[in-house]
């Protein structure tokens, strides 16, 4: 067995998103018209990984300052590998990572796994390779998620919260124009000083190219936007990238009867239903209210890992 490597170019796109549609652990952030929507803010240096001249992994992948990242400007990175990738061949594959980057003068790997509820098919083989490669644990976030096949049942507070809103005769509906609820984002996250990851252009772009991955559901009265949720759908697992509430809604519990029409409606055939993190600095802080607000919906915790591998 004979393993090579590549960097990725711009002639590989067709290679790589096809490749990506067989692998056991792909996510539709990871293909080549989702990344590139930001590529003039990183420096990209993703990876191709063949064994015996078959593609087996790619590593998306930027570079700064001699260290590579993967990617850090996706929510998960790590190597996304096919069936053929077993736990020896993980090994060599970072092993063969780490002598890449060693020759290139890069000094350090971060490392951002993807947490086992996107998964298609059990993947871990890249733990146990990194644990094999002295890689250290660098920072941990904690995720709350709902196991949709045997959910825990919403508190007393959030029913109350659900049926005050369908008394109220509120209404939950999917818009396919964002521009509206982009401008109540952005006023709910000034409050924290903060921006929306993506701009309304490009969340448009996105939501163009991707158009059944990424949806918005909104919760309105008399035609009064209230609330809204941005879902990243991953197949087995729906993720909310963006939630928000006016004040009137956040006084109504609108954000809450989304995700309550969400989870026992729209995708309550779905294997998990993802609320994300609630951690700061990376995962040394826990935001007590944020998580205490998901955990009253069912939502219990997963981590989110990520590594540094010191190059030699």
């Amino acid at each position: 067995m004979k393993l090579s490597i590549l960097r990725f170019n711009k002639d590989d796109i067709v290679l790589w998103n096809k490749f990506l549609s067989t692998a056991r652990n792909d996510l539709f952030i990871f293909n080549r018209t989702y990344m590139d929507y930001h590529e003039d803010r990183f420096t990209d240096h993703s990876l191709i990984i063949f064994r015996d001249e078959k593609l087996v992994a790619i590593f998306p992948a930027n570079e700064k300052d001699k260290k590579i990242y993967s990617h850090a400007g996706l929510t998960f990175g790590g190597l996304i590998s096919s069936n053929q990738v077993k736990a020896d061949t993980a090994v060599q594959v970072l092993d063969l990572i780490i002598k890449y980057c060693s020759n290139l003068g890069i000094e350090e790997i971060y490392y951002k796994a993807i947490p086992y509820i996107f998964y298609k098919y059990p993947c871990q083989e890249d733990l146990y390779a990194l644990f094999r490669h002295n890689a250290s644990l660098y920072r941990r976030d904690i995720s709350s998620v709902i196991d949709l096949t045997d959910p825990i049942l919403f508190s007393e507070t959030k029913r109350q919260a659900i049926n005050k809103c369908t008394q109220a005769n509120i209404e939950v509906s999917e818009n396919k124009n964002f521009s509206e609820y982009w401008d109540l984002l952005i006023s709910v996250l000034a409050k924290f000083h903060v921006l929306p990851v993506h701009t309304l252009s490009e969340i448009n772009y996105l939501k163009q190219n991707f158009s059944d991955k990424i949806r918005l559901f909104e919760a309105r009265l008399a035609g009064e936007l209230l609330a809204g949720i941005v879902i990243y759908d991953y197949g087995n697992t729906v993720h909310t990238q963006y939630m928000a509430n006016s004040s009137k809604g956040r006084s109504m519990g609108a954000l809450d009867f989304i995700n309550a029409k969400l989870i026992t409606g729209e995708f309550k055939n779905r294997k998990y239903y993802s609320f994300g993190i609630s951690t700061e600095q990376e995962g040394k802080v826990l935001n007590e209210g944020l998580i205490q607000q998901k955990e009253m919906m069912g939502g219990r915790a997963i981590v989110n890992d990520f590594y540094k591998i010191l190059v030699k």
